[in-house]
């Protein structure tokens, strides 16, 4: 009796560990469809949340990117609070870069990612470098949104207007509002990138 006793205490203290590495919880809804790799969005660890993040290998390529915006309520008016806005992309090689101990969807998505939570006013920066292209795939930035009370849920990647594997003819559904972004000249060198979402936008089965 007392064997069992021990494997019965051990096992929910094992599934808490696990709610704390960030899987999700039970109020966690994915919308919008499968996706494959949403749930990274979870993977931040013990991260201390800023509406500010700098991806990895940021000081090591050029060009430079400032991506940018304001994260709306689903009225397209409202700034939106305690969003969490994941992002990944591949290096100017158009790999995803992994260093050999990566664990979950970053043995997938790689190292270059980061995590933002806005606050009241609903603004984000990502301050990261340009990607590259891999096969007849335009250069793009993958985003995911998780909301407040768990909706979780791809957008529109990133893509850039000047890019010339960008089709002129290829529609996005323009989830959470229009990804295709304009390349600015940044104040100190590099590109500013501006894009607004707003929660749900054409986003299916969202409520």
């Amino acid at each position: 009796m007392k064997k069992y006793l021990i494997i019965l205490i051990f096992v929910p203290f094992v599934e808490t560990c696990i709610g704390q590495n960030n899987v999700g919880s039970e109020n966690s809804q994915l919308v919008g469809a499968p996706c494959e790799g949403c749930e990274a969005v979870f993977e931040y660890g013990d991260k201390n949340f800023k509406p500010v993040d700098t991806l990895p290998d940021y000081e090591k390529y050029d060009p430079k990117l400032k991506v940018t915006g304001v994260i709306y309520q689903s009225d397209g008016k409202t700034p939106a609070k305690d969003v969490i806005l994941y992002l990944y992309h591949t290096n100017p090689e158009g790999k995803y870069p992994k260093k050999g101990d990566e664990t979950g969807w970053a043995r997938r998505h790689g190292y270059v990612r980061g995590w933002i939570k806005t606050g009241k006013d609903g603004e984000y920066t990502f301050y990261t470098h340009m990607p590259g292209s891999y096969g007849s795939n335009p250069a793009h930035l993958h985003p995911t949104i998780l909301e407040p009370d768990g909706k979780y849920y791809y957008i529109d990647e990133y893509h850039f207007k000047s890019d010339p594997l960008l089709s002129e003819n290829k529609n996005f559904p323009h989830r959470g509002g229009d990804g295709v972004v304009t390349l600015q000249k940044a104040e100190g060198g590099g590109f500013l990138v501006e894009r607004d979402i707003i929660l749900g936008l054409n986003v299916p089965d969202y409520n």
